[in-house]
């Protein structure tokens, strides 16, 4: 039998004795130890590394967009409420705000602020009007009837859980203009996280 000294390095890990028990090698055992909490040090460091870069990603949304891609138009009357969306993105942070569907969907439960403005020329039978929805209960509405040119805007702070929708409905037989200055906007912001 060879004694420990007569042995290499990596011969000397395990050593059975006639007595018939194991023993490692303190040394080395002691330095596998120390990798595996090193090991799990670093992935616990990235893990929390990797949270904090998602809180933040989450904590930039904000948008605002115009109603019409390009051109000019004039949008109803309708004999209905009619969802708007609003083609024209300026700014999409966090892309939270759809234009293809119109819908605002809140990434992260918090306080949102959104404002619209909405108008058109006048005219005596139909106004122009825009209501906020929050998951299809409407909100607050922006109303304008007048002969001459008329605007409408509105804002509020929402306190909204996440999945929560936000979007436009265009009033019930009303009007609303646009064209390329882009006056009718929709916009919204995360002002803090809850």
């Amino acid at each position: 039998m060879m004694t420990v000294d007569e042995m290499s390095e990596d011969q000397q890990v395990i050593t059975i004795h006639p007595v018939g028990k194991i023993h490692v090698h303190c040394a080395q055992a002691a330095k596998l130890n120390e990798l595996e909490l090193q090991k799990t040090e670093l992935q616990r460091q990235k893990t929390e590394v990797d949270k904090l870069k998602q809180q933040i990603q989450v904590k930039q949304v904000a948008f605002s967009a115009s109603l019409l891609a390009s051109g000019s138009g004039t949008l109803g009357p309708f004999n209905t409420h009619t969802l708007l969306t609003f083609r024209y993105v300026i700014t999409n942070i966090g892309n939270a705000y759809n234009p293809h569907t119109g819908f605002f969907i809140a990434p992260v439960r918090g306080a949102y602020h959104f404002e619209f403005c909405i108008g058109a020329g006048g005219h005596d039978s139909h106004p122009s009007g825009a209501v906020l929805v929050k998951n299809g209960e409407h909100i607050l509405l922006a109303y304008e009837q007048t002969s001459g040119y008329g605007t409408s805007a509105m804002g509020t702070t929402l306190l909204l859980e996440v999945g929560d929708v936000v979007f436009l409905r265009q009033w019930v037989n009303s009007r609303i203009f646009d064209n390329e200055n882009h006056r009718r906007t929709f916009s919204g912001h995360l002002r803090f996280t809850m």
